[in-house]
């Protein structure tokens, strides 16, 4: 694992596997860590430069009492792949790590990203009261605001730990498969409730649908029947972003929020054959 410190002073750990070919940048969920990624780091193209980082405030990562908004995060990327010398890189998120992407894309433009892998997250997490209930249903939005705020009361309370225990079971269905699910519940144990409530108001919070037109590269969104995210929010993203193509993992596949966890090969095949593909004439 190597560091890097960021301009305002936080301690990034991340892993950078040095591989050849175009480098594929992956950004986790909220409250989760890189190590969600441990079945793609080695199980995609044998070779690939694969860098992970855990977000501030998670897993490994410094723990400032400061920058716990998806701009931040967004720019705290953008100083890891300057470090990393990066001026052409693949990028995939999961889960609030897509909603890091879009702020990267719109703070910083899609000059340095040659293909996006956008998995399992809403446009609007939060419906809020301006929005119309089509609009609601379109973006996937899990709670209304007296929820978020009533979530992250209780996440920040005595019972946090079962807070998030509970938070995350809702995002599987059916029987998860125990060691998945134990794993994702102890990954969570890493953000530290100063951290997670406020990045996750900010999170749900934001409404990335402006941004999705103006996303200029091949791009594809990956849902999956089982979780919690409805896959029809991931089709309304895939219809807003020009060409994108969208692969809705069934249940018979997959049955959550962590397709990569559950299936790791069915989600490195999609993945892998989606970056190895050529770009079209002219591109």
């Amino acid at each position: 694992m190597k560091e890097l410190i960021t301009t305002d002073g936080a301690r990034l750990a991340y892993q950078d596997t040095g591989g050849d070919g175009v480098p594929l940048v992956m950004l986790h969920g909220w409250g989760q860590t890189q190590a969600m990624f441990r079945h793609q780091i080695e199980g995609l193209a044998p070779g690939r430069r694969v860098v992970t980082v855990d977000l501030r405030g998670h897993g490994k990562s410094g723990k400032p009492h400061h920058g716990y908004r998806i701009a931040r995060l967004s720019r705290d990327v953008l100083e890891l792949v300057d470090h990393l010398g990066l001026d052409r890189f693949d990028a995939l998120g999961w889960s609030m790590g897509v909603s890091v992407w879009w702020s990267f894309i719109d703070q910083y433009g899609t000059g340095r990203i040659r293909r996006f892998v956008a998995v399992d997250q809403p446009p609007a997490v939060a419906a809020v009261p301006w929005m119309t209930e089509r609009e609601q249903r379109d973006s996937g939005a899990i709670f209304d605001v007296s929820g978020l705020l009533y979530l992250g009361a209780a996440l920040a309370g005595p019972e946090g730990d079962t807070v998030r225990a509970d938070f995350v079971r809702g995002m599987f269905s059916g029987e998860p498969d125990p060691e998945v699910l134990a794993f994702v519940t102890e990954e969570i144990r890493s953000t530290p409730a100063h951290a997670a409530v406020p990045l996750l108001f900010d999170h749900c919070a934001q409404d990335w649908r402006d941004v999705l037109p103006r996303i200029d590269v091949p791009t594809l969104v990956i849902g999956c029947e089982g979780s919690h995210v409805h896959p029809d929010s991931q089709r309304f993203v895939a219809e807003r972003i020009p060409g994108a193509l969208l692969h809705v993992f069934p249940s018979d596949v997959a049955n959550s929020h962590f397709p990569f966890l559950e299936n790791p090969p069915a989600f490195n095949a999609v993945v892998e054959k989606f970056l190895a593909e050529e770009p079209p004439r002219g591109a």
